[in-house]
């Protein structure tokens, strides 16, 4: 496993993007990936943030990350793991699981 601490952030809003019919809210989506990695990584230890692009933002990284959001070029909600685009819009866990386990996940 790696030292490096890992961190997971959503970015989304309360509305779903328009191109996202059908697919689960940003706020929907981070609770489901919560779930599903501690259920199939039990007691490894990440971070996981739900960022809200509709919302004030102090963290300027953040800021950026949810600028970059609201001027369509990427869709939301939109996953990061370490800083790393993994998945946008309508997301699927296999590449999520995929970086985890590069990065020192396991079953």
């Amino acid at each position: 496993m790696t030292n490096e601490p890992i961190e997971i952030e959503i970015f989304g809003a309360d509305v779903q993007c328009a191109s996202c019919v059908n697919a689960p809210s940003s706020k929907d989506t981070y609770e489901w990936l919560q779930a599903a990695i501690d259920r199939k990584y039990p007691g490894q230890v990440y971070t996981i943030n739900y960022i809200n692009i509709e919302q004030p933002i102090e963290n300027e990284r953040h800021k950026d990350w949810a600028s970059r959001v609201q001027d369509d070029e990427f869709f939301y909600p939109l996953v990061l793991i370490n800083n790393e685009v993994i998945g946008e819009g309508y997301i699927q866990l296999k590449p999520i699981y995929k970086e985890l386990e590069k990065l020192g996940f396991h079953a």
